[in-house]
């Protein structure tokens, strides 16, 4: 790492509030293109990403309410080395569960694309400029959000435009669980990506589970 690039990041670092720690390996996350969207797209995204309901879960039937803590213990577990602080592991896996749920996407899907993207590492950023846990571009923010960039590092704020982008995708792909990655990733039509992505998904995947 060059002296600039040291100075850089500790500014970024000083800025955010955060303590420098080593730099992170480069993201998995290429570069989503940032495309002309029409009104009614940007309304209907921008109010997604506005609603600011809170990630607590809220079951009619029992049933589902074992489900979902059977879930999140084995997801808590799974995740034990990745984050190893137990609240912060909770708090983070009730976060993604809800913005998938809330999106309509499978929590193992998404965990996937954190898995891939960055490494569960909450400040990560790419060399494309993509940040957070689902490596979301700075445009997005300006988009269909606030214009603050450096919200995209806040954890809920991170999972919910991640979700709500690859929503979009999967909805532009008619269903293409495939080309939706792919354009996700600024890698369209690739298939190293989308593969990576449904590898990690099966680490998340077991019988009976809630996400």
């Amino acid at each position: 790492m060059t002296a600039e690039a040291v100075r850089r990041r500790q500014a970024v670092c000083a800025a955010l509030g955060v303590a420098l720690v080593p730099w992170p390996r480069a993201s998995r996350a290429g570069a989503q293109i940032e495309e002309p969207l029409a009104d009614s797209v940007r309304g209907a995204l921008t109010a997604a990403v506005a609603d600011r309901a809170p990630p607590k879960p809220a079951f009619e039937r029992i049933e589902d309410r074992l489900a979902y803590l059977r879930w999140l213990g084995q997801a808590s577990q799974r995740l034990k080395k990745r984050k190893a602080e137990h609240q912060t592991r909770i708090e983070f896996l009730e976060t993604l569960w809800y913005e998938s749920r809330r999106a309509g996407l499978e929590s193992s899907l998404v965990l996937g694309v954190v898995q891939v993207e960055s490494g569960f590492r909450k400040y990560a950023i790419s060399s494309a400029g993509a940040r957070g846990y689902m490596q979301v571009m700075p445009f997005w923010a300006r988009l269909i959000g606030d214009g603050d960039a450096s919200r995209l590092f806040h954890l809920q704020t991170n999972l919910r435009f991640g979700c709500v982008i690859l929503r979009h995708y999967i909805d532009t792909e008619r269903g293409d669980l495939f080309l939706a990655l792919g354009r996700y990733n600024g890698s369209r039509g690739r298939a190293e990506y989308p593969n990576m992505v449904f590898a990690a998904r099966r680490h998340w995947t077991w019988p009976a589970a809630a996400g």
